[in-house]
């Protein structure tokens, strides 16, 4: 008898080069932004603190992306599926990550970084997973 659970419906393993190119693009995106505020010397010498700028966005990406059907037998299919899909739970994740950064993790969550995490996550994700289908 098939696992026809839930989660079972919204995770395929053909999806596992999509989730890693989806963790890349999200750590590029915030190394960019970590860079842009602080200098590479401060960086290099706490390196603690980029995974404190990683952790709330990576943890509530692995929460939501799978519930909402980020990595579901759809999202491999083609550019037309797999990107709104990808878009559709970056905003959430991107929420929830913000909520986590301003309340449990240091940092905050000013209207204007909520615009630029929404906004430019969506363009990562989106454009990331545009090329691999046209690389594909």
């Amino acid at each position: 008898m098939a696992d026809s659970s839930f989660l079972a419906t919204r995770l395929d393993r053909a999806a596992v080069p999509l989730a890693v190119g989806d963790l890349i693009a999200l750590i590029v995106l915030l190394t960019i932004g970590a860079i842009n505020h602080s200098s590479v010397e401060f960086l290099s010498s706490n390196p603690l603190y980029l995974l404190e700028v990683f952790a709330p966005f990576l943890i509530a990406w692995a929460l939501i992306a799978p519930l909402v059907g980020a990595y579901s037998a759809g999202a491999v299919e083609t550019a037309k599926s797999s990107v709104p899909l990808v878009i559709r739970s970056w905003i959430p994740a991107a929420v929830v990550g913000l909520a986590l950064r301003a309340f449990v993790f240091r940092g905050g969550a000013a209207p204007a970084f909520v615009v630029v995490m929404l906004v430019l996550g969506s363009v990562a994700l989106g454009g990331w997973r545009a090329v691999y289908f046209k690389l594909r």
